[in-house]
């Protein structure tokens, strides 16, 4: 830890696709004005993937002012709008991919070509864990990966024992976690101590191999885990009212608030970096019944998360933080003709939000001008995000570094800034 953190942990719900922030959380009256009327495109967003004539295109959507802060919100989130006012909604980042698999590999590991350490890697790469029995760092993946598969949560140029470990909320955790039936612990226990005697002894001869080490290490967390991860799996001990809040046994809101309830117990669990995946939120048509549907699945859940966290003491020393990969256009995306109204991909314009952990709850920071086409006010690269991710956590982005092919390597690639208006 390089300074004093206004965080322990950080829950990052990435919502995979690019969800739209004008049909979310950044509404755009003038869009309803200019509704049908043609739209040219200029600079970067004729690199989206138009085709034909584009016309600008109003929300489907009502808005609310929510909570005393009036943070402008869908309508849609009918349970997250009751959380508005420890939220931190942030308006003006901005990425530099419109392609889904190069835009999730930049906003989750800094760089665009995938590779490089994910943003849960640096982060247990600089704390630790809390638990020795747990990864310090987790994934709840959809059951399709993401575009860019594990890269989006690979070790890269760290050692193995860094990588994001994902865990399925529902049935067997970790396929393959368990040994075969008549294999005992203390059998197994005599296996890892003689494969551990005879791989010191290869590592004696060739010093300085981090693979071997993280993989001797890897080994011995994985027999830790066969007792530790089963219990906090198994949610039967939480009551009732916590299993419906998160819509668990409702079929919409199922498998999403499995996640979020996971999330909060492997934090509780003392699990340093959790991250769990919703989509797909691409919508290039349809997008009132696609976003709507989305948007459904997850904002109960989340909502419950924020409230779970607030109740038990956990949501100031908790960051969390929603995004996708990028914003989303201001004009239709309708691919062929005949569709219903969708947006395109937009790198210019995107909203995020923060709740815990240090932000300032209550606040909107940042803007896009008024057709949400661009951030023009408190711009921020997504490099700026994550050194502030890591600032909160603290972290140091300038020296959290690690020597790789030439030179000491960081999240940021070249350096960034913390984002000070976003924190408390």
């Amino acid at each position: 830890m390089h300074h004093p953190a206004k965080a322990k942990n950080c829950i990052f719900l990435f919502m995979e696709g690019g969800p739209s922030h004008i049909d979310t959380f950044d509404p755009k009256p003038e869009l309803s004005k200019r509704h049908l009327q043609k739209f040219k495109r200029s600079g970067e967003m004729e690199s989206a993937m138009s085709s034909g004539e584009r016309y600008f295109v109003k929300s489907p959507f009502n808005f609310v002012k929510a909570g005393k802060s009036g943070a402008d919100v869908s309508a849609e989130w009918v349970h997250l709008q009751k959380m508005a006012d420890d939220m931190c909604f942030y308006r003006g980042c901005q990425v530099e991919s419109v392609n889904h698999p190069t835009a999730c590999f930049h906003v989750n590991t800094g760089n665009r070509f995938g590779g490089d350490p994910a943003i849960g890697s640096w982060v247990t790469y600089g704390l630790g864990s809390e638990n020795d029995n747990l990864p310090g760092f987790v994934v709840l993946p959809r059951t399709s990966y993401p575009q860019g598969g594990a890269g989006n949560w690979s070790n890269g140029f760290l050692p193995a024992d860094f990588q994001g470990t994902p865990l399925r909320p529902k049935g067997s955790p970790i396929l393959d976690l368990n040994p075969p039936a008549g294999v005992t612990p203390d059998t197994q226990r005599a296996n890892l101590d003689l494969l551990g005697l005879l791989n010191k002894k290869h590592l004696e001869a060739r010093p300085g191999r981090s693979e071997l080490e993280a993989r001797m290490s890897s080994y011995e967390l994985a027999f830790r885990m066969q007792t530790e991860v089963p219990g906090v799996i198994d949610i039967d001990g939480e009551k009732a009212e916590t299993l419906e809040a998160y819509g668990i046994g409702t079929a919409k809101t199922d498998s999403f608030g499995r996640k979020c309830l996971l999330a909060r117990r492997l934090v509780e669990k003392g699990v340093r970096f959790v991250q769990a995946y919703a989509g797909n939120w691409d919508s290039h048509d349809y997008i009132e019944r696609a976003h709507g549907s989305l948007i459904q699945s997850v904002d109960k859940p989340i909502a419950a998360l924020l409230n779970d966290l607030k109740e038990r003491g956990m949501l100031d020393e908790t960051l969390v933080v929603w995004c996708g990969e990028f914003g989303r256009t201001p004009d239709n995306g309708i691919r062929g003709g005949g569709q219903s109204y969708g947006r395109d991909h937009n790198a210019k314009a995107m909203t995020m939000w923060f709740a815990g952990g240090g932000t300032k709850a209550g606040h909107t920071i940042g803007a896009t001008d008024e057709i949400g086409a661009e951030a023009v006010d408190c711009v921020h690269h997504i490099r700026d995000v994550h050194v502030t991710i890591l600032h909160l956590l603290g972290l140091d982005d300038n020296k959290l570094t690690y020597y790789h092919a030439g030179r000491h390597k960081q999240l940021s690639q070249f350096g960034g800034q913390v984002i000070s208006e976003l924190i408390a």
